[in-house]
């Protein structure tokens, strides 16, 4: 950095710690500005201010800090004050209100009063909820107490440094365009951070609220077995004490819950990455599944609107992919009968499909997250790969770890009563329609500019054949259509129903493949036969994208 950049980024962070209004992040910056002056490296200071923490579809997420560039106060207020403008000039009359959660992170409660005394200060009401929970009860309490909005203060499964900022309008659905760019607009027009009005901290909800989520999570069950030895975790995360009193009013016995990781904790001690998906995030579950001879593993992420799973199988405790368990689920709900669309995102099992189909189901595909599976019309079931699942879409229109554990709880105690496992109904679908096998290839960088350049080669030079499969039909995701809207990406429709999307991720520095094959299972041979076959079948899809891709 020249000599007029570094003093042009020291007078916009001194600018900057004037109007901070928390002592800790001042004094974090003050600290650089200082150091900075003397003569230290400017890096640091600069990647703090190096544009503005970029407010979309998820809202906001990011590092916690001093800066324009993370996750603070600051940058918090202005985004309450843009979101309320919004919400009044889209007819959010004097009086309407907002619902405002928090999950267990740093800072969480503090972001939550900040949006709670800017709501009360533009003429809005503002209910808070009265403790660290989950988001999927914040989803609920938007449409029971019939808010204009809702936001949740939660970076979900990132690391311990991040915080973040979900927006839900008054349908209970997270943000779509246009209202993501709407709302940056009105918050880039915030001016001084003195000038926004602030009134008090709202209304704390009483724990009634809690309780109505909780009963209408419960109710879900039918009635049946109930004899299920499970292990829960719920990662240090929010979603222990809901969970608990879920599966009891359901009729189960109480989980064993992982001692280390039982209480909410926002450093996550026992793991690298809180996410059920990483390696090692369920050793400890596993492990004491294991010494106490457990039916089910069960675990949400630290804000419970993820369910992951684990059973026994040959070689030890193994974790179910989320397209298992959203198969699983759906089995469930349709054998039920319960009516309505099926949906899934494109980077997801096409199972899901073919299960509709024979069912005589509506079936959708939507772009990846649940932000566009909620809003899929008449949804019955929405799930995606990344450990999803929205089984009540009447109550909660979005995923929600707590009632999709609840469920897949119900189906192994009655598959258990019939002497049989998940294992087991997994193959029985496969028998019925295929081996939907998947997995994934995903490619961290250091350089955005190497996924741009992947996707150019992919696109210049398309492959005609994938791991031994034609490509029949190429979607260029970018273009659109007239079930989704433009997106990054690429699907390749395979010979013998499998698929390949690459696409860069939403929300890290990674290249993106979802792979799938389908296997028939020929009854002579088995399942077992099938997936062994499926295996070697992913193995060269993974090596052939990896290769046209150059990644």
């Amino acid at each position: 950095m020249t000599t007029s950049d570094v003093a042009a980024l020291l007078d916009r962070a001194r600018a900057w710690a004037a109007e901070d209004p928390d002592e800790q992040t001042r004094a974090e910056l003050e600290q650089l500005v200082e150091a900075v002056a003397g003569g230290a490296d400017a890096t640091d200071l600069a990647d703090r201010f190096d544009g503005t923490l970029e407010f979309g579809t998820a809202g906001l997420r990011g590092a916690l800090g001093a800066g324009s560039n993370r996750m603070n106060r600051v940058v918090v207020t202005r985004a309450a004050a843009g979101l309320a403008a919004y919400l009044k000039d889209h007819g959010a009359a004097r009086g309407g209100s907002v619902v405002i959660g928090y999950d267990a992170r740093h800072n969480s409660d503090v972001f939550a009063r900040d949006t709670a005394e800017v709501m009360t200060g533009a003429g809005l009401k503002a209910y808070v909820l009265p403790r660290p929970l989950p988001t999927p009860l914040l989803a609920f309490a938007i449409r029971e107490l019939g808010c204009a909005a809702g936001v949740m203060v939660t970076a979900s499964h990132n690391p311990p440094q991040d915080n973040g900022y979900k927006v839900y309008l008054g349908d209970g659905s997270q943000i779509v365009p246009p209202a993501d760019a709407e709302i940056a607009e009105r918050i880039a027009a915030v001016g001084a951070l003195a000038d926004v009005p602030r009134g008090d901290a709202g209304t704390t909800l009483r724990e009634d609220i809690i309780d109505r989520y909780l009963d209408t999570v419960a109710g879900l069950a039918a009635d049946g077995p109930r004899d299920l030895d499970i292990v829960y975790t719920p990662l240090h995360g929010v979603g222990g004490t809901s969970v608990a009193q879920v599966l009891e009013t359901a009729g189960f016995a109480a989980p064993r819950i992982v001692a280390e990781q039982e209480q909410p904790d926002p450093d996550f001690p026992t793991v690298s990455f809180p996410n059920p998906e990483e390696p090692g995030a369920m050793d400890l579950a596993m492990a004491l599944a294991e010494k106490v001879g457990a039916d089910l593993v069960v675990a949400n992420d630290p804000d419970a609107d993820r369910c992951a799973a684990a059973v026994p199988g040959p070689h030890g405790w193994q974790m179910l992919r989320g397209d298992e368990v959203g198969a699983l689920l759906a089995s469930r709900l349709l054998a039920s009968g319960k009516e309505g669309t099926y949906a899934t995102s494109i980077v997801s099992s096409s199972l899901l499909g073919r299960m509709a189909a024979a069912a005589g189901r509506p079936y959708a595909e939507t772009l990846t997250g649940f932000k566009w599976i909620g809003r899929v019309d008449g949804l019955a079931f929405g799930y995606e790969e990344a450990l999803g699942y929205c089984v009540d879409p009447e109550h909660v229109k979005d995923k929600d770890g707590v009632s999709a554990l609840l469920l897949l709880c119900e189906l192994a105690a009655s598959a258990k009563a019939d002497g049989r496992s998940l294992t087991d109904l997994l193959d029985d679908i496969a028998a019925q329609h295929g081996l939907h096998a998947t997995d994934q290839l995903s490619v961290r960088v250091t350089d955005l500019a190497e996924i741009a350049a992947a996707m150019d080669r992919l696109r210049q030079t398309p492959p005609t054949s994938l791991g031994g499969l034609a490509v029949v039909r190429v979607d260029d995701l970018a273009e659109g259509s007239a079930d989704l809207p433009p997106t990054e990406g690429l699907r390749y429709h395979l010979a013998e129903g499998g698929r390949v999307i690459v696409r860069p991720s939403g929300t890290e520095p990674k290249l993106k493949c979802y792979l799938e094959v389908v296997v028939p299972v020929n009854i002579e041979d088995g399942v077992e036969a099938a997936r062994i076959s499926a295996a070697g079948r992913l193995d060269a899809l993974r090596n052939d994208i990896k290769a046209a891709a150059g990644i």
